[in-house]
């Protein structure tokens, strides 16, 4: 048997070693032909070369990896780039051919080697994954070999046995969306799990905010009513929260976090808002920090000419597909649509970029065996935003994702432990034209004309408006004495669906043609609510229990045929408020587990999850632990409106 596994690895590496020959010969043959002034060159003397290059990278790549580990951090990401560019100059240097004179020479020929090799491995693979999956793979052998004690040895580590957790959140992604996508066949690896019986998919109710600040708070913290919404305004300290910067996002944390969250015992969180108490934080936006040395994924991605390298060049491949394709919308005249240029040209290859890291990071961890992960990729929402949810540049996004939950799925044998994987997403999202394109102003301008001294802060179709002269929230009878025209003339606005303010009675919610009171759910006239669902009682009660709400919460209006809303933001692809499929997130889980809550809120969605962690044996149920998240509900007809949740939709 060991000589059978041996011989198996020595046709392998042997296949391994003259795929890299063979691209290696074409790299150099191309490069030599592209570069001007360099003298003609046979095939005995590229393959010479081919060999040099082989040689000076077998020596300068592990020394270079050893750099990149111990510097970790932005260091790394800058070695990893140069690394690439150094073995190609050194190389090319050591010539016996000397067809390069001069050091600029040298590096540009380096640098158009390095992306002709990018290129061309992307086409080799027909765009597959196959050369991240092995890279994937050597990365994840190489740290269980290491956490045995074994450096040298043939033998592959065994699969793990014991039980893990992987969780994987496709940001944005709606359970219509996903539903459709995988009926439509262009989701072959959620599509094969579902048809195999293997998950099943089902959809849960965020409520309000839909936004992944909101739902990570309570997903991995339980304590959603920390977050009023993805920015607002503190009264109490005079500053506007921003919940993706990492000095507010640590505020922020410190308020969620009591030592009970999703990923406490050893879990370990990646890309994600908050930690959920893990142990290892990498790409967490509160804790601001790029992986260290102790991240050995970061440094190997980094270092590897098909990790980093590989996805800036291709990034900027993505930025010319970014190009074309919003040029597409507007000879076609598709609308709604908005501006895609300026930051969102860097921050769609950036999103690549930032997936494959994660998904590197993810594998490095699997093979050290630690029992929970947390994973965020958020592709998919950062290109809906901009090009509408159901858009075919949206819907590629979503088949990449899908593609790496295949790579994960392929990367599994080689993990220390035997991982399960669910998916979710925080929220979905909604089209529409922008409040600014239906209406011709924005509702900071609406808010002017009605109110000089008030701050608008604006979340997808959530707006707050605070009265900043007030030192705290105040109720309706003030705000109509100091703005007489502030309630009814936003409430009459053709924009704006909902306002809601608090009165004597509690919170009322205002629209176009009645007032509903959410304590009790009296109605006069026209019921506001209507046009946003069966739960948007609850949700703008438990929304109105949330620390640091405005004195005013403004929705804009919903299509009722189109179920369009119009974004406060320039986003053609909204969420944060109500209305459209922003509050229709998914779940994919294995289909024999059992569901034991009814999954309205993400602080339900921790639970269940906490409920799994605690099945697979990962971790002790916790004792007399409150609903730090649910609102405080008065007796009678509140309470029963906020226990009353939104159905389980089984696949």
């Amino acid at each position: 048997m060991a000589i059978r596994t041996q011989a198996r690895w020595a046709v392998r590496r042997g296949r391994a070693v003259l795929r890299s020959a063979i691209l290696t010969f074409v790299v150099l043959t191309l490069t030599l032909w592209l570069m001007p002034g360099v003298a003609g060159t046979d095939v005995v003397d590229t393959l010479g070369l081919v060999v040099l290059v082989a040689a000076v990278g077998a020596v300068l790549r592990p020394l270079l990896l050893l750099g990149i580990t111990a510097l970790g951090g932005w260091a790394a990401m800058l070695l990893g780039v140069v690394a690439q560019v150094v073995v190609m100059v050194v190389a090319l240097r050591l010539d016996p051919g000397s067809r390069f004179s001069g050091l600029p020479s040298l590096v540009f020929a380096a640098i158009l080697a390095v992306i002709v090799a990018a290129l061309l491995d992307w086409m080799v693979d027909s765009g597959s994954d196959d050369t991240f999956v092995r890279e994937a793979r050597r990365l994840m052998r190489g740290v269980r070999r290491r956490a045995a004690g074994r450096l040298l040895t043939l033998r592959r580590p065994p699969a793990g046995t014991e039980p893990g957790l992987l969780m994987v959140q496709l940001d944005g992604v709606a359970e219509p969306v996903l539903r459709w996508a995988i009926r439509a066949g262009n989701l072959p690896v959620l599509g094969d799990w579902l048809r195999t019986g293997s998950h099943t998919a089902r959809g849960w109710h965020t409520g309000l905010p839909s936004t992944t600040p909101a739902s990570q708070a309570g997903i991995l913290h339980g304590a959603t009513r920390q977050i009023p919404g993805f920015r607002w305004y503190e009264k109490d300290t005079g500053r506007v929260m921003v919940s993706n910067r990492p000095r507010d996002a640590a505020i922020i944390e410190s308020r969620l976090s009591d030592g009970r969250g999703l990923l406490r015992d050893g879990g370990v969180s990646i890309g994600n808002a908050f930690s959920g108490d893990a142990a290892t934080n990498l790409l967490t936006v509160s804790h601001a920090a790029l992986p260290g040395r102790s991240a050995r994924g970061w440094a190997a991605f980094m270092a590897s000419p098909y990790g980093f390298t590989r996805a800036l060049v291709l990034g900027v491949a993505e930025v010319f597909t970014e190009l074309h394709q919003a040029r597409l919308q507007r000879r076609r005249n598709l609308r709604p649509r908005v501006s895609r240029s300026g930051a969102f040209l860097a921050l769609r290859p950036a999103s690549m970029l930032l997936r494959d890291v994660n998904v590197s990071l993810v594998a490095e961890q699997m093979a050290r065996g630690v029992p929970a992960i947390y994973c965020d990729l958020v592709d998919y929402d950062e290109v809906a935003h901009h090009a509408g949810p159901a858009r075919p540049e949206s819907m590629r996004q979503l088949e990449n994702l899908d593609r790496m939950l295949g790579v994960l799925d392929r990367l599994a044998p080689e993990a220390a432990r035997r991982y399960h994987l669910v998916v979710l997403s925080d929220h979905g999202q909604s089209q529409g034209p922008t409040f600014r394109q239906r209406f011709g102003e924005s509702l900071d301008e609406v808010v002017q004309r009605l109110a000089a001294d008030a701050l608008v802060v604006s979340s997808g179709n959530l707006s707050m408006i605070y009265l900043t002269r007030f030192p705290r929230r105040v109720a309706r009878a003030v705000i109509e004495h100091d703005h007489p025209q502030l309630i009814t003339g936003l409430a009459a606005h053709p924009g704006i669906g909902l306002v809601v303010v608090q009165d004597e009675d509690g919170p009322v919610a205002y629209g176009p043609g009645g007032t509903h009171r959410l304590r009790d759910g009296a109605v006069t006239g026209t019921d506001p609510l209507l046009p946003y669902g069966p739960y948007t009682r609850a949700d703008l009660l438990r929304h109105q229990s949330a620390a640091h709400v405005g004195d005013l919460v403004v929705i804009s209006s919903v299509d009722p045929g189109t179920l369009e809303v119009c974004a406060f933001e320039e986003l053609v692809g909204s969420h944060g408020g109500l209305g459209g499929w922003q509050t229709d997130a998914m779940l994919v889980h294995p289909a024999d587990w059992p569901v034991t809550h009814e999954l309205n809120g993400p602080d339900a969605v921790h639970r269940q999850l906490v409920d799994w962690l605690v099945m697979l044996g990962l971790r002790q149920p916790d004792q007399g632990t409150l609903e730090r998240s649910a609102p405080i509900p008065a007796s009678g007809p509140q309470a029963e409106e906020i226990a009353r949740l939104s159905p389980i939709r089984d696949g």
